[in-house]
């Protein structure tokens, strides 16, 4: 698969950015120690934002949905840089329409605010349901300036981001509806999943940098649509609408009753891609060739580089031994999310790999039982604690999370460990949420 190379300025790194991160600080030495999360998540936000194919999802779709997830996110840096972003990606749509998203957009995003994670848990966890402001784009006035495409896809990330518990295969319809085809789901699915992750890391170690290592954030972005622009040919049009579809027949699943331990199937909602449509460049975005079996795998790889960079920040996130937090602990992180979240699919694996790495299996399961006020000891407590208030949206932590995990005995390493696993499991609960559904 070629390089995902781009024109954006070597050192510069959006998540340090962002955070505010400066070259030779502790953070940047704990960053340097999970070398391939920090390249591979940057390089997530490059197969996102700067891709080579704009033909499913233009470039001004991806910088006006960013900038309402930043929005909701309540992420002042992210909101000025996905803001500056759609400026300079809106002027393909014509003078000045860029100018005149964003504050469309700021206040969509202000109108839809609310504090997730919102949503129906299933079963036996029912009573932990909770309701939370549904959104829809209900003015004449901002449906027209939107467009169905823009519209289906602002509500789209609103249900990803607050209500991700709520996500279903009806809404999947409505995307095809407006125009947007099936692998421009899985991108827009993918976008709205990795944002958030990127502003959960964001958050965290911004709390713990001195803010010295702050860009130009305007100057940043508009860097980033130039390359964009480059690789992607000029095309920072909007994608061409796409014929409606419809999606494949609701696939038969065994709905689990109860978050467990035990191992799941997960079924797509989306059509995944026909293995005899494979390329090398699609087997190599598997990482692991056999995941061509796997129907997650292969309705992910209808964006490729998107997949690729994903699964490889995964891999060094959970398997770096590189000192830091331990393997069990990181998957309790992971656990903890996806209990919160409700995703009953990553809860399962991850809480399994929690007790095969070595944390007691009595303890996992009292969290998966009685949810993330369960009590385990002072330091799973401090990390399930940190875990939640990250995963919280917007997200609370700061200084008390900090100080519980520092006193639990954690080092710089492991914070970085338990920030960039919760906030992965950001990520992965709104995928396995939002496109599919487990089965027993």
């Amino acid at each position: 698969m070629p390089s995902n190379t781009s024109t954006v300025p070597a050192t510069t790194d959006i998540i340090d950015a962002l955070a505010g991160i400066a070259p030779g600080d502790a953070l940047d030495a704990a960053r340097a120690r999970r070398p391939e999360a920090r390249t591979h998540a940057q390089g997530s936000f490059e197969a996102l934002f700067l891709p080579d194919d704009t033909s499913h999802v233009a470039l001004a779709e991806r910088a006006a949905v960013a900038l309402f997830v930043a929005r909701l996110h309540r992420q002042a840096a992210a909101v000025e840089f996905y803001g500056a972003l759609l400026r300079e990606t809106g002027k393909g749509l014509g003078a000045g329409a860029g100018e005149a998203l964003e504050p469309l957009i700021v206040a969509e995003a202000e109108r839809a605010a609310g504090s997730g994670p919102y949503g129906a848990f299933r079963a036996e966890n029912a009573p932990e349901s909770t309701v939370g402001p549904v959104y829809s784009v209900s003015s004449v006035e901002a449906a027209y300036a939107l467009g169905d495409r823009l519209s289906a896809a602002l509500e789209h990330a609103h249900l990803l981001v607050l209500h991700p518990r709520d996500a279903a295969r009806e809404p999947l319809q409505h995307l095809l509806d407006a125009g947007w085809s099936t692998t421009g789901v899985v991108t827009l699915s993918q976008l709205i999943s990795f944002l958030t992750f990127q502003l959960r890391v964001v958050q965290g170690l911004g709390e713990l940098s001195t803010g010295e290592g702050a860009a130009s954030l305007p100057e940043l972005a508009a860097d980033v649509a130039r390359a964009a622009g480059e690789r992607a040919d000029g095309a920072s049009t909007p994608a061409a609408p796409g014929a409606s579809g419809r999606l494949p027949q609701a696939p038969s699943v065994e709905e689990p009753p109860r978050f467990t331990q035990q191992v799941l199937g997960w079924k797509p909602w989306l059509q995944q891609l026909p293995v005899a449509e494979f390329t090398e460049r699609h087997y190599e975005a598997l990482v692991q060739r056999d995941r061509v079996h796997m129907p997650y795998f292969r309705l992910l790889a209808r964006d490729p580089e998107a997949l690729r960079e994903r699964t490889l920040t995964d891999l060094d996130i959970f398997t770096n031994t590189d000192a830091g937090l331990p393997r069990a602990e990181r998957e309790v992180a992971a656990a903890a999310a996806s209990r919160y979240n409700g995703c009953v699919f990553c809860a399962s694996v991850h809480a399994r790999f929690a007790s095969e790495n070595g944390a007691d299996r009595d303890d996992v399961q009292r969290l998966l039982d009685e949810g993330v006020s369960a009590r385990l000891s002072p330091r799973l407590d401090a990390i399930i604690d940190a875990t939640v208030a990250l995963t919280a949206t917007p997200s609370r932590f700061g200084a008390a999370e900090i100080a519980a995990l520092r006193e639990a005995g954690l080092d710089e390493l492991s914070l970085l460990d338990v920030i960039q696993a919760g906030a992965f499991f950001n990520w992965a609960n709104r995928l396995m949420l939002s496109i599919g559904e487990p089965t027993l």
